[in-house]
């Protein structure tokens, strides 16, 4: 029996045109942010496009994306600006 491969996933920050920040997750991150960008990502960006990709995190697994999207999304505006800024 062959051993599954893991693909590395990715989380990611998107500043909306209405200042907000969108966190998500993805096995591709360009495909993913186009689209946002073309109306068929998230029903919350949808409403707030054009969107601007500010930050990214390259992950060994999807669990392990799934986790740090959630982390992320608990923390404040300010904290999660910070990450982006690599601060």
């Amino acid at each position: 029996m062959r051993k599954a491969t893991r693909r590395a996933a990715f989380v990611y920050l998107l500043r909306c045109a209405d200042g907000t920040i969108y966190t998500g997750w993805t096995f591709d991150v360009a495909r993913r942010v186009r689209d946002h960008q073309h109306g068929r990502g998230a029903r919350y960006t949808r409403a707030r496009r054009p969107v601007e990709l500010i930050y990214r995190e390259r992950l060994p697994s999807r669990r392990t994306a799934m986790r740090r999207e959630i982390e992320i999304k608990k923390m404040s505006r300010a904290k999660k600006l910070r990450i982006a800024n690599g601060t």
